[in-house]
Formats: structure tokens, C-alpha cells, sequence
């Protein structure tokens, strides 16, 4: 396991940890190590005396947990009903195209970029919208919006945080 990852110090911080510590648990470790490893989950479990298959459980009934690293810049493409009919599904296909990737979360081979599709990203007035490492970029309706937000990560350390339109 990474050095940067401690989950020691994370479950240092819930002392008498329940089930009910679970997700806040998974949702620290998983910002400390970029991914629910093999050996995170087993920790976690022996710390709450839950079997493995119970943390992997609940960390699969959540989209937003991860069981392997993603680019350092993660895309998420809004794949729900007003996205769609506002061209997200065509923002998706460039967006692959351009990178070189698909839409399974698996980095680029530079570790750069990652992509996924998602159920809903919850910003359904701003469509179509993607997220880059939580921020919201809203309309992206041509090649030339997306590719601004692909040169805009690739010219940064980290991309901010907001609404980009």
C-alpha cells in the first residue's frame, strides 16, 4: 500500500467505530488513497468486525466509491434524461476520442485523465454538464468548450473549484 495512505490515522478518528461509521470511513480513505484497495477493505472490515464482503457491500452500492486510482483529472459525463437530450451522450463520444479512452474509470496512460458516465450529476438545468475532480462544467455543447476544459487541467497543477460555463 502507498506510504500516503494511513488508514491507521483515519480510524484512529472513530474510536468506537459501528457500521454506522462505515461511509465516512470509506469516503476518508478513499481521499487519503485514491481508491478502496484490496488491503483497505480487509483493514476497515477487522477494525469494524465486519467481513470484507459486507465493506464491499456497501462501498458497490455507492457510485461514488472506487476500487482502483483514476487520472489525476477525473471526468464524469451527466448521462441523465435532460443531459441526454441536451447532447451529453455526444460530449461523451468526444471526449473518448480526444483522450484516447473509454468511459470505465481506467486512467489514460500518462495517468492524466480518466472517464465515466454517471446516472446523474444533479446540475439537470445547466446540461450538458461534466465534473473534472468535482468541478462543474455547465454546457458543454461544442468541441471547442470541451477541448478549453481539457487544455485548462492539462496547463494546471489542479483544476479549481465552481461552475464553469
Amino acid at each position: 500500500m502507498d506510504n500516503k495512505c494511513d488508514i491507521e490515522t483515519i480510524l484512529k478518528k472513530y474510536p468506537n467505530a459501528t457500521r454506522d461509521t462505515l461511509v465516512p470511513i470509506l469516503q476518508e480513505v478513499q481521499n487519503l488513497c485514491g481508491c478502496l484497495s484490496r488491503e483497505a477493505v480487509i483493514r476497515i472490515g477487522a477494525y469494524l468486525k465486519l467481513p470484507a464482503s459486507s465493506i464491499y457491500g456497501v462501498a458497490t452500492f455507492y457510485n461514488q466509491f472506487r476500487f482502483r486510482p483514476t487520472g489525476k483529472y477525473h471526468i464524469l459525463v451527466c448521462r441523465g434524461t435532460a443531459c441526454h437530450v441536451k447532447g451529453s451522450s455526444h460530449l461523451l463520444h468526444s471526449i473518448r476520442e480526444k483522450l484516447g479512452i473509454q468511459a470505465d474509470g481506467i486512467p489514460t496512460r500518462d495517468g492524466l485523465f480518466s472517464l465515466e458516465a454517471v446516472p446523474c450529476i444533479g446540475a439537470c438545468g445547466l446540461g450538458p454538464v461534466m465534473s473534472v475532480n468535482g468541478k462543474l462544467y455547465a454546457g458543454i455543447t461544442s468541441e471547442q468548450k470541451l477541448y478549453a476544459v481539457l487544455e485548462e487541467c492539462r496547463n494546471q497543477k489542479e483544476p479549481g473549484n465552481g461552475v464553469s460555463e
